[in-house]
């Protein structure tokens, strides 16, 4: 492959960022006197020396990547950032195991939120801050690839969203580092003013800068075992409730906004009007259920009721995790509720995960049209996408991405019940790992649960289906077949 050396050289950049970044983390438990700052200046040195040597062994002046090396870079760039990322994990102070390790790093890297970690609350605060770095590091990271990317490897329908007209033989980087310019001030902006919101709740410094990158990147780590629930008497809920929809909404519509002016931009998207509907009328469903189930104290009224249903909906919506309240005594609808929200996800060009609302719209239009021809053999019925011609291809793209997601899902859940895990635990934990959602349902990996006590294997099943379905599935598959690697 031509371009395989500027991948490497594009992933050995990235290495190095990350080693550098551990450096940060290494500060703040020098300003703390945490005892894991030598964990992460190791790290960071072994780091750094990595991406240093890949970066200087491959450098090219002027990087050429086309379509097959971006789905390598894509690919390998996710699975070689968590495994460096877990370095730190595995030293002093917290020490965890091999797998654990992966694990969490996995897990903060893709934003899918599960973990491995219990008693947070009294962790150094460079380890709270290097969990909440990963899922923002991969917070924009999913949303460049998302943008610059996939929409010109037709990947999963993405075709839809191209910035601009262009060839997939196009050269890939130059576009991806001018869109990730762009989106790096919208989300730094975006998580300064969420950080500034949260110390108005009563937070501290540290406590705000960690949920605000953990939130934008719709991620979920807290910094309390008790998650976002630890924080809900002075409102921090209703931040994170107003933060969590803005990272999910797609961000093709902020860009428009500040480099056009065009300030209705979200208003005229079919995107953002749909979630916001969906968000609504689900969020007042598991009201109901959570009202009728008898678990809310009624003294607390019918307004709490609300506040809990709509920001534990808006969490599982769009990937977060957070939770506020264990939903699993919320009566079997809410439980089941919650199952298929996973599922939904939120805008394409997001830091949001699962299948997206825009497939199912194009799934909804396509159906439309199958009924309309079926007692009408010869009628003509178009199929249009935001008042533009909906291509056959990005349908069959949509439709084929369904399939491969409900059978990823099966497929582990096989898994992880052939290892002996309960349906429950198998199905929800299957859902949330590829639906990169972070909790799932039961005693075990429910809301108030940790994946601590799950088996080896059971992890690694889950750590795949990470980063399968953060990868928009497709791309992983793509890169496994025998010929793509055939010159």
């Amino acid at each position: 492959m031509a371009d395989l050396r500027s991948v490497f050289f594009v992933i050995g950049l990235m290495a190095l960022a990350m080693g550098l970044l551990m450096f940060v983390p290494m500060a703040v438990d020098l300003l703390y006197e945490d005892r894991s700052w030598q964990a992460f200046a190791i790290s960071g040195l072994v780091v750094t020396l990595i991406g240093g040597a890949l970066a200087t062994a491959t450098y090219n002046p002027v990087p050429d990547i086309r379509a097959r090396g971006a789905f390598v870079l894509t690919v390998f760039s996710w699975i070689v950032l968590a495994v460096l990322a877990a370095l730190p994990f595995m030293l002093d102070p917290v020490r965890l195991s091999l797998t654990d390790a992966f694990f969490e790093a996995t897990s903060g890297i893709t934003t899918t939120g599960s973990t491995v970690m219990t008693g947070i609350d009294d962790m150094p605060k460079g380890i709270l801050l290097w969990r909440a770095m990963l899922q923002w590091i991969g917070g924009i990271g999913i949303i460049v690839t998302a943008m610059a990317i996939l929409p010109m490897l037709g990947v999963g329908g993405m075709q839809l969203f191209r910035l601009e007209s262009s060839d997939v033989g196009e050269k890939i980087l130059p576009r991806a580092r001018s869109i990730a310019l762009t989106i790096a001030g919208i989300y730094l902006g975006l998580t300064l003013s969420c950080a500034t919101a949260y110390t108005w709740t009563g937070m501290s410094v540290f406590d705000a800068v960690a949920h605000a990158m953990t939130t934008i990147a719709t991620g979920g780590y807290s910094t309390s075992d008790a998650s976002m629930g630890g924080f809900m008497d002075d409102g921090a809920d209703i931040v994170g409730m107003v933060f969590m929809l803005l990272g999910a909404l797609p961000f093709g519509v902020y860009m428009l906004m500040v480099r056009r002016g065009q300030l209705d931009a979200p208003a005229r998207d079919p995107q953002v009007r749909a979630f916001l509907s969906v968000v609504v009328m689900l969020s007042l469903l598991v009201c109901v259920a959570l009202v009728t189930s008898g678990a809310q104290d009624s003294e607390l009224g019918l307004l709490h009721s609300l506040r809990l249903s709509a920001f534990n909906t808006i969490s599982i919506i769009t990937g977060t995790g957070y939770a506020t309240a264990d939903y699993m005594n919320w009566g079997a609808m809410a439980v089941g509720a919650f199952f298929f929200y996973m599922f939904i996800g939120g805008c394409a060009g997001s830091t949001a995960c699962s299948i997206k609302i825009f497939r199912y719209q194009v799934a909804l239009e396509a159906l439309r049209a199958y009924l309309f021809r079926m007692p009408r053999p010869h009628a003509i019925a178009p199929m249009r996408y935001n008042g533009r011609p909906l291509p056959d291809a990005v349908v069959y793209s949509v439709l084929g991405y369904f399939f491969l997601f409900f059978v990823t899902v099966a497929v582990i859940a096989s898994i992880l019940g052939a290892i002996g895990l309960d349906p429950v635990t198998a199905w929800s934990g299957a859902g949330s790992a590829v639906a990169n959602v972070g909790p799932g349902l039961g005693d075990i990996i429910g809301p108030s649960g940790t994946y601590q006590d799950l088996p080896k294997l059971a992890k690694w099943a889950l750590m795949t289906g990470m980063v399968v379905g953060r990868l928009e599935i497709v791309t992983a598959l793509v890169v496994l077949t025998p010929g793509f690697w055939r010159a």
